[in-house]
């Protein structure tokens, strides 16, 4: 009884995405060692344990600093997040952690981020290369979430890291700037939409016309 549930649980962890070779039906031991250094990669992660996460790291041709939970799919830049720990997700994303990668919802760090209304950590990611206009599995992005949330900064932060306030979810059909503009009670969040390019065209220096110019005789 034991064994099977045994199995059971290493092939759910082969389904999330750690790879475990399994011979004979029986699992290998390389096996339960890759199991048992995820999970307790995640737990020093979860613990803020950085002397105990570094290890594993440390490792030549690790991978695991991508490694997700089993059962959530999370990663430990999602744990991270949760508690709006900065310093852990620097220091993460500096060891190579992806940004992009989704639980098992489709929710990817920066929207876990915006979701929080954790702005910084918006910021940060996108400084990171996250890909700001990256969707759930509705269809949703950072930016739609932000202005249903009517986070008016976190809008800000997205919007000036390149996303596209145009992009449609696959639920509705609408994007973030019709999102906003037909919420009542976010009229704030559409002015910044609508304002969002003007200031940086306008600071533009005016094309200089030299047709009334004569050149040298």
């Amino acid at each position: 009884m034991g064994q099977i549930l045994l199995k059971k649980i290493f092939f759910r962890a082969a389904a999330a995405g750690l790879i475990l070779p399994i011979t004979s039906g029986v699992v290998a031991p390389a096996a339960m060692a890759q199991f048992s250094d995820s999970y307790n990669f995640l737990k020093a992660v979860k613990d803020r344990k950085g002397e105990d996460a570094e290890k594993f790291l440390a490792e030549p041709g690790s991978v695991i600093i991508n490694t997700r939970d089993i059962t959530s799919g999370e990663t430990a830049l999602h744990i991270v997040i949760q508690r709006r720990d900065s310093t852990w997700l620097g220091y993460l994303l500096q060891k190579g952690a992806n940004p992009n990668l989704a639980d098992k919802k489709g929710t990817t760090p920066l929207m876990l981020a915006t979701q929080l209304g954790y702005v910084e950590g918006i910021e940060v990611l996108t400084r990171r290369k996250a890909q700001v206009d990256q969707a759930n599995r509705a269809g949703e992005t950072a930016l739609i979430l932000a202005v249903q949330l009517r986070n008016a900064e976190a809008v800000r932060a997205l919007l000036k890291a390149g996303a596209n306030p145009d992009k449609t979810d696959s639920r509705a059909g609408y994007s973030a700037r019709e999102y906003a503009k037909q919420d009542g009670r976010a009229s704030e969040i559409a002015a910044i939409i609508e304002s969002h390019g003007k200031a940086d065209a306008a600071k533009k220096p005016a094309e200089l016309d030299f047709s009334g110019i004569e050149g040298p005789k």
